[in-house]
């Protein structure tokens, strides 16, 4: 997946200068992103503080880890499985 060229604070920043009065349009052209990108962020980020989001990235980096040892213990049990089960 594409890494963002922008950081989680970047993100809020921009977001939070929307909200201040900003068009939608002048902030996507000034920071150039599309619109669809913004409501995006917005979707994901919106009403959170820097530190929230630092908090969010932290906790999907290590649902992705558990994620990714759960599916390396099924594929273990399965193999094992498969060798048992078969008659020699």
């Amino acid at each position: 997946m594409k890494r963002s060229r922008f950081s989680e604070e970047q993100i809020i920043g921009i977001l939070k200068e929307q909200e201040a009065g900003a068009t939608t349009a002048d902030v996507c052209r000034r920071h150039g992103v599309s619109s669809a990108t913004f409501y995006k962020w917005k979707a994901k980020y919106g009403g959170l503080d820097v530190s929230e989001a630092r908090r969010l990235k932290a906790l999907e980096d290590e649902n992705a880890r558990l994620k990714k040892l759960l599916a390396e213990s099924m594929l273990n049990e399965a193999a094992l499985r498969d060798l048992l089960g078969k008659k020699w």
